[in-house]
């Protein structure tokens, strides 16, 4: 096999190539960095006048070319036909053009629509006229009395081509630069101002040519555009008109200035937290026609009741006019403060949006359309109600058990002193008419008898300490018959004698004695 040898110069050329196209492929990676972050940033004008429509919306054009003698020289004049061309073929079929010449007086060579180029441009002379003056003063008036017509569109630009200065015939209506007619064309600008979105393009030809900026005497919102040579006159003829498509853009813009972004609660209900989450859903809506709009940070939140709110993603974009409804969770709920006792609480969740509103057109469109978009969602809508079940269900049996646990020993110990058990037996006596004793058997806590002497009468026990320890009183409470008010009482105590009513009550510890036969039923008590 034959080795090659390569001469030490052709090894240094290969080298150097391999560099310079290293270089090279670095220059173009680095190059295509910017046109990626480009489009990432949001779309282009050209995109965004096609979704806008902005060539389906007519502007008129009035354009104004010098044809004195001067511009015969540097080729100023044919450039100016072949410039033209090209700035009419960016136009479509609904605009409107008005192609006027203007030497001692100007004359309208073309009215109609844009949609041919090559024929407007034909319209134009083959050569300016060699001995001709500039009377801008009347050009613009043939100009004014164009866009003063009844179907003008509502945008309008007055494009003036000229190397010369204001320089009239005799007998013009425009003598000198300035005066009385040159007032009333500014004030019939201004009213066209008034009703449509009125601009002029100025453009020098030569140094020294004033009379371009006679244009901006009478259009107020007049750009001077001023060409470093003849043949740069086509990219400024492109300025002109990338100026007035954004114009019609920004009209079509106009009515949706500060319009924004508004959030609100579905109204699906209350929701129930009562197991500490729910879900609900938020509808942001957006009320611009035209703009598309980006929430950017989105975060939700309320007020008037303890909720985090989750679910929402942090970056939302809605079309013109689109309404877009995301479900979140809820977390938390009303605020139980208080007694932990079962109970169902209910509160009012105020809706607050957090967030930057802005359109991705803005960076685009900037700074000829300044869009004035809210930076902040509103909110709309009425609160949403959010309930739960708070509190245990065991605080209040608790409660109540708590309360019987104290309650029933004191119970027990006030009816072990006030209402003891009874024992023995009261032997019943009348005191004066002596008698047949009667007896009452004395048992549980209290005993209500009916002696034969008549009247009733009740006998309860108390317990008390004396010197001997603890004992139990008996208090008697008797209504002899045929008495009325408040029954007499007296206490007696045990085996012991008391006397009440006009009968005694002597009590017997045991059962005592019993009653002659034949006395024991009227006077026995019950117990109770």
């Amino acid at each position: 096999m034959k080795r090659t040898t390569r001469s030490p110069r052709a090894t240094t050329t290969l080298r150097r190539a391999v560099a310079a196209g290293a270089v090279l492929l670095t220059v173009l990676a680095a190059a295509t960095v910017p046109a990626a972050s480009a489009s990432a940033e949001g779309p282009d004008r050209e995109e965004i006048y096609r979704d806008l429509g902005v060539a389906d919306q007519p502007v008129d054009y009035v354009v104004l070319v010098d044809t004195s003698g001067s511009m015969k020289a540097k080729g100023r004049y044919g450039t100016v036909r072949s410039t033209l061309r090209t700035f009419l073929g960016g136009l479509t079929r609904a605009d409107h053009v008005a192609l006027i010449t203007f030497d001692d007086r100007p004359e309208a060579r073309y009215i109609g629509s844009a949609g041919d180029p090559a024929k407007i441009v034909a319209r134009l002379p083959e050569a300016p006229d060699p001995d001709g003056g500039t009377d801008i003063g009347a050009a613009l008036d043939l100009a004014l009395r164009e866009l003063e017509r009844s179907d003008a569109a509502s945008v309008a630009s007055v494009v003036m081509l000229t190397d010369g200065r204001h320089q009239p015939p005799r007998g013009s209506g425009y003598p000198t630069s300035s005066g009385a007619p040159w007032t009333a064309l500014r004030k019939r600008a201004e009213a066209l101002g008034a009703r449509t979105a009125l601009a002029g393009y100025a453009l020098p030809l030569a140094s020294g040519a004033s009379g371009a900026e006679r244009l901006g005497d009478v259009v107020g919102n007049t750009l001077v555009l001023r060409p470093g040579s003849i043949q740069d006159l086509g990219s400024y003829l492109q300025r002109a008109g990338d100026s007035t498509r954004a114009r019609s853009a920004a009209r079509l813009l106009a009515e949706d200035r500060g319009k924004g972004v508004t959030a609100s609660w579905e109204p699906t209900g209350p929701r129930d937290l009562t197991t500490g989450s729910a879900t609900a859903s938020v509808t942001f809506r957006s009320a611009a026609r035209h703009l598309p709009l980006t929430v950017s940070g989105a975060r939700l939140s309320a007020a008037g009741a303890t909720l985090g709110i989750s679910g929402l993603p942090t970056r939302l974009t809605l079309g013109p006019g689109e309404s877009r409804t995301y479900p979140v969770r809820l977390a938390g709920g009303p605020d139980g403060g208080g007694l932990p006792y079962r109970r169902t609480e209910e509160a009012s969740a105020v809706l607050r949006v957090s967030g930057r509103v802005s359109s991705p057109w803005q960076r685009a469109l900037a700074p000829d359309v300044d869009l004035k978009v809210p930076g902040a969602v509103a909110v709309g809508g009425g609160p949403l109600t959010v309930r739960a079940e708070t509190g245990s269900a065991l605080l209040l049996p608790g409660i109540l058990l708590g309360l019987l646990a104290v309650l029933v020993p004191a119970w027990l110990r006030w009816r072990s002193v006030n209402r003891p058990l009874l024992s023995g037996a009261l032997i019943v006596v009348p005191v004066f008419e002596g008698g047949v004793p009667g007896r009452i058997a004395l048992s549980g806590r209290r005993v209500a008898f009916q002696p034969r002497e008549g009247g009733h009468g009740t006998v309860r026990g108390r317990r008390r300490r004396g010197a001997d320890g603890p004992r139990t009183e008996l208090l008697i409470r008797y209504v002899p018959q045929g008495a009325t008010g408040r029954p007499d009482r007296v206490i007696c105590a045990p085996g012991a004698r008391a006397v009440v009513g006009g009968l005694s009550f002597t009590h017997r510890p045991d059962s005592g004695p019993a009653p002659a036969p034949g006395t024991a039923g009227p006077g026995t008590g019950g117990a109770r």
